[in-house]
């Protein structure tokens, strides 16, 4: 099995639901919450979530943990961690900003020599 997780290295619930093909219902049963505490102490018998500074924020778990469980609770053999790897958004806008800076450099030397005749 391949546990995928997103460039932030987190995995949502859906992400674990469509990855140990359990539903939503059985991940929320597995997973160690509690209403009365945001961030319950690790307790190896149940899928652990990263720390919240908020009860309003999504369970998000590391690729790991998701691992861990599946071997240990679950019961799955051969597990695999992969990482999605995305283009930096951040090198996407200087490649734009590249572009547009030689766009204007073309269009002044363009004005330039159109000036001097």
């Amino acid at each position: 099995m391949d546990i995928t997780s997103t460039p932030q290295g987190l995995m949502s619930i859906d992400m674990i639901q469509k990855t140990l093909n359990r539903s939503r219902a059985s991940i929320y049963r597995y997973a160690n919450t509690d209403p009365n505490d945001l961030n319950p102490p690790y307790n190896p018998q149940r899928l652990n979530p990263e720390l919240r500074l908020n009860k309003d924020d999504p369970l998000l778990f590391h690729p790991n943990e998701v691992a861990r469980f599946a071997k240990d609770i679950l019961g799955i053999q051969e597990v695999t961690i992969q990482q999605i790897v995305q283009p930096n958004p951040e090198a996407e806008t200087h490649e734009l900003l590249r572009a547009i800076l030689s766009e204007l450099q073309a269009i002044h030397t363009h004005l330039k020599e159109r000036d001097e005749f």
